[in-house]
């Protein structure tokens, strides 16, 4: 599953008010990254380079078992400008009333999708979408790969869906070569 538009706006005005921040800031974060939830809440401030721009997810919290740098985005930045555990805290993501790092968001989870409408979202769906996001933008699925992590690019494949507008000029590109060559030489 992956989020339109819509669907995205909806979720994000409830991730933006609920007075669950911590749970909200890391939906952000999934979303605004593409990660996985297991490397979010394993996330550590050592590993995170605000001046370069990444973020090193350790081969131990890996699914591939590999470690891989994450590029952060503005959105991701904006959430961790917000987190406020930076230089209190190992961890990013830390549960005030334990002090402890976040180890399962799921009950609040199931709260904030249904308050957003979304039932059927699955906090991996947030994953998706940012896949889908770069797909439709244009971006090529070798960089969705990277984004991603995945050491096989035919699991990125399942990102292909692309809109019909994305589509539509990618199709258009030829189109106007073709075109050009009909108007003869200038």
């Amino acid at each position: 599953n992956y989020l339109d538009d819509e669907q995205l706006q909806r979720l994000l005005k409830v991730l933006q008010t609920d007075a669950n921040r911590p749970v909200c800031l890391i939906a952000q974060f999934l979303l605004a990254t593409g990660c996985r939830l297991n490397e979010a809440l394993t996330a550590q401030w050592s590993l995170i380079d605000r001046k370069n721009r990444i973020w090193r997810v350790s081969a131990s919290n890996s699914k591939s078992g590999k470690s891989r740098a994450v590029p952060l985005t503005d959105a991701a930045l904006n959430v961790l400008d917000q987190i406020g555990t930076e230089g209190s805290f190992e961890h990013v993501f830390v549960n005030a009333k334990t002090g402890t790092h976040y180890t399962h968001i799921r009950h609040t989870w199931i709260r904030l999708r249904n308050k957003a409408g979304l039932p059927w979202l699955r906090l991996h769906d947030l994953r998706h979408t940012f896949a889908s996001m770069l797909v439709n933008s244009g971006q090529s699925l070798y960089s969705v790969q990277q984004c991603l992590g995945h050491a096989d690019s035919r699991v990125t494949q399942r990102y292909a869906h692309l809109s019909s507008q994305t589509l539509q000029d990618a199709a258009n590109c030829a189109s106007e070569k073709i075109m050009e060559a009909m108007q003869g030489p200038k």
